[in-house]
């Protein structure tokens, strides 16, 4: 059976070497300068940028490639997974630097209607509603790819890597580790979720390429699913 045209996704994380993407108190100093640039280029190359919503209420970042006098045109669509649609409206990724797609469920709220009456007015902003209780991760892929979205970063985080990871929608994987070891039970890690059962059931990884950078090492892998 023929699948369905998706967007290639590159998971691209930073992480210590125990996994953590932050320590318990969110201090994510975890990469250096070169691989900032290594991120921004990665970001250069894609169609679209892509995190959950705890990415977005956590480190309101703007999702954008940094360099001086960016235009709009530079940067990638931002694309937010918001189930409940809980970003706030003065989120830096609602910002005019870029386009950006609010992906959310049919379930409605008064509050929910409302609000995204309010996205609707953004001249930047589009709404995409699939799902019911969660966002349907393959049929919002179908939908960017039907927009020309055909290449898309995935940043996280843990939430939506597991979503997406479980779903296979992701093709290759870059990971930069740090020497460094975190701990910490409640420190976020790069996938969480349910998590599989048994290593039969887990995602594997084919090892590509691997080089040191700044006082760590990048890691890029192929993801190898098993088709049924």
């Amino acid at each position: 059976m023929d699948e369905l045209p998706k967007p290639y996704v590159i998971s691209n994380v930073g992480m210590s070497l125990d996994g953590k993407l932050a320590t318990v108190e969110n201090d994510s100093r975890i990469s250096g300068e070169n691989d900032l640039k290594r991120v921004h280029q990665i970001r250069k190359d894609v169609d679209g940028i892509m995190v959950g919503i705890g990415t977005i209420l956590k480190d309101d970042p703007r999702l954008t490639v940094h360099k001086i006098d960016a235009k709009m045109e530079d940067n990638p669509i931002r694309i937010v997974v918001d189930s409940n649609l809980r970003i706030p409206l003065n989120a830096r990724v609602l910002n005019k630097d870029a386009k950006t797609i609010i992906a959310t469920t049919l379930k409605d709220t008064p509050d929910k209607i409302a609000k995204i009456n309010k996205l609707k007015e953004m001249e930047n902003v589009d709404v995409i509603r699939t799902g019911t209780e969660k966002v349907n991760l393959k049929e919002l892929m179908e939908i960017l790819y039907k927009k020309g979205i055909k290449k898309i970063l995935l940043e996280g985080g843990g939430t939506l890597n597991w979503g997406m990871f479980k779903e296979n929608l992701v093709d290759e994987v870059s990971v930069y580790v740090a020497p460094k070891i975190f701990g910490g039970m409640g420190a976020p890690t790069y996938v969480d979720g349910e998590g599989f059962k048994t290593v039969d059931e887990c995602v594997k990884l084919e090892l590509k390429k691997y080089y040191p950078l700044d006082d760590g090492v990048v890691l890029e892998f192929k993801v190898i699913y098993k088709r049924i």
